[in-house]
C-alpha cells in the first residue's frame, strides 16, 4: 500500500518560539533529543538542539517561550536579553510531510528569544522534567555558538544559521534600547 503524497503548500507552518540560553560564559544550551519514531528527528543523529515549542492558542509568543523554556528544561532563573526582529520559517523534509506534528504542517515559523542563564545548574531538570511533562532530551550540554548549525537536525540548519548569525546584532540592539 502507498501513503497518498501530500503537497506541503496546501499545509500551514505551526507557530513556535525558539530560545537561545547563554550562561555567563556565553556558551549556549543545547539538549539531546529522545528520537521517536515518526518524529521530524527520525532517521538523523544530530539531535542536539535549543529549546523550541509550539505557541498555545491565544498565547503571546514571549509568554509561550517562558513556558516551554520551564517545561523543557525547569529552568526559571533566567532574563530576558533580545527578541528576533523577525519570524524564521523552515520546511520539513518531503518524506515527513504529513508524518511529523500528526500530519497537520509544512514545517514551523519560530519566533526566537536570547536569555541569559543566572541560575545554578542544579535547577536544570530533563529528564524528567518538572511538572509531570513529558521528557524531550536525555542529556545537556552548554555549547559555543558557532557549533550550534552543525549540531541540528539537517533541515533546520538554516535557522540556526541565521539565529547564530543574528544573535550579535539582538544584543547589541537590546543593550543600547536600554542604555
Amino acid at each position: 500500500m502507498s501513503k497518498k503524497m501530500i503537497d506541503p503548500e496546501t499545509l500551514p507552518y505551526r507557530p513556535c518560539v525558539g530560545l537561545m540560553i547563554l550562561n555567563r560564559a556565553g556558551l549556549v544550551w543545547v539538549g539531546h533529543r529522545i528520537s521517536e519514531p515518526d518524529s521530524e528527528f527520525s532517521g538523523t543523529t544530530k539531535l542536539w538542539q535549543m529549546p523550541q515549542g509550539g505557541i498555545d492558542k491565544g498565547e503571546e509568543p514571549l509568554t509561550a517561550a517562558e513556558r516551554e523554556l520551564y517545561e523543557e528544561t525547569g529552568m526559571r532563573s533566567v532574563s530576558l536579553l533580545a527578541e528576533a526582529p523577525r519570524w524564521i520559517n523552515y520546511d520539513l523534509p518531503p518524506h515527513l510531510v504529513g508524518v511529523a506534528f500528526k500530519g497537520r504542517y509544512r514545517g514551523q515559523t519560530q519566533k526566537w528569544f536570547a536569555y541569559r542563564f543566572e541560575g545554578d545548574e542544579s535547577e536544570i531538570e530533563i529528564n524528567p522534567p518538572p511538572g509531570d511533562h513529558k521528557a524531550e532530551f536525555d542529556q545537556w550540554a552548554w555549547r559555543p555558538m558557532q557549533e550550534l548549525p552543525d549540531l541540528i537536525v539537517p533541515f533546520k540548519r538554516k535557522v540556526y544559521e541565521q539565529v547564530v548569525a543574528s544573535s550579535s546584532i539582538w544584543f547589541v540592539r537590546r543593550r543600547y534600547a536600554s542604555d
